[in-house]
């Protein structure tokens, strides 16, 4: 389930910390920042690379933490950074809690916890983000239910919640968020079905996969024209799929729909998808013959359309793989 992670939120970070301004001196003006840093530096209690005896005295607006190795609780003091717009703190080793006092922070626009060991529910003051575009909490023990007031979120473009202990439903609200790309909620516990309201974002990223996810997929789901990776694996969604699926979604890369009930044929406009690289569709009921013409996917590099119920009582159902050599890159 990491992989969810890796894929999008890609973070070549160098500094520690970024300041706002030089000073020659400790001012009072930055004095709640010292305070706080101080604060933060006593929630580590493993810094490997040392990065935490470095000396910072000017107003922080960024925390770049990435993959330091760092081990422990993330300080609620983190709060009186008020000047604070982005903490990454990807891959360490943070636990407990995630401080309700980070509510405050109201320039926060990027907030990257994941690959943590993070716990409890998501603090609804994070909600009170108004500039936010981007809340990545992938990979941590995080419980309880997806917020409703995410949705109030306006600049939100990225959300990523996989691989968390999460249950409920998917909050219809999410369709709110007009400027969200890429949304991330696999592998938790969710139920429910797919909320049709999605249709009003501009995702072109959908990870639901690894939960229980039941009905059908939302007609409305193929508004979303700049689709690319479109995963809803190992739920329990049933009925057929769109003939129409790739006018509907021009630009798709993967389609990942492995492990539900869909019924009826594999839609035959897939395979004129040219910029098509995965069709994972395997532990289905999926019906008909599989169409001749997959050597024109010249970027396919995976195909696995296994137990399902293809084929016919006649004619040579396995003729498709001849076109398969056309595809170099599987």
């Amino acid at each position: 389930m990491k992989a969810f992670a890796s894929f999008f939120f890609l973070y070549t970070v160098m500094l520690c910390i970024h300041l706002w301004r030089p000073v020659t001196t400790c001012s009072m003006q930055n004095e709640p920042n010292r305070l706080a840093l101080i604060a933060f530096k006593d929630g580590i209690t493993h810094d490997p690379l040392g990065m935490m005896s470095r000396r910072h005295v000017n107003r922080v607006v960024g925390l770049n933490l990435f993959s330091y190795g760092l081990v422990g609780s993330l300080s609620p003091h983190i709060g009186n950074l008020t000047f604070l717009r982005t903490i990454v703190l990807q891959n360490n080793s943070f636990h407990d809690e995630v401080p309700s006092k980070m509510g405050g922070l109201f320039r926060l626009q990027v907030v990257v916890l994941s690959n943590n060991s993070f716990e409890g529910k998501i603090p609804t003051n994070l909600t009170n983000y108004s500039e936010l575009r981007e809340l990545n909490l992938i990979d941590n023990k995080l419980e309880g239910k997806i917020l409703e007031e995410l949705g109030s979120l306006s600049k939100l473009t990225t959300l990523g919640l996989s691989s968390n202990n999460l249950t409920g439903k998917i909050p219809a609200s999410l369709g709110n968020l007009s400027s969200l790309t890429k949304l991330s909620i696999g592998g938790n516990n969710l139920e429910g079905s797919i909320p049709e309201e999605l249709d009003r974002t501009s995702l072109d990223f959908i990870q639901l996969g690894f939960n229980s996810l039941t009905g059908t997929i939302p007609s409305s789901l193929y508004n979303l024209s700049n689709m690319r990776y479109f995963r809803l694996g190992a739920n329990q969604l049933v009925g057929s799929l769109s003939q129409d699926l790739v006018v509907a979604f021009p630009h798709l890369r993967q389609l990942v729909l492995a492990e539900n009930r869909f019924t009826g044929p594999v839609p035959v406009s897939l395979f004129n998808a040219s910029m098509l690289e995965s069709i994972v569709l395997p532990n289905n009921s999926f019906t008909g013959l599989v169409p001749q013409n997959l050597g024109r996917l010249q970027n396919l590099r995976v195909i696995n359309m296994a137990i399902n119920q293809l084929g016919s009582s006649i004619g040579d159902d396995l003729s498709f793989i001849d076109s398969l050599a056309n595809c170099t890159r599987l």
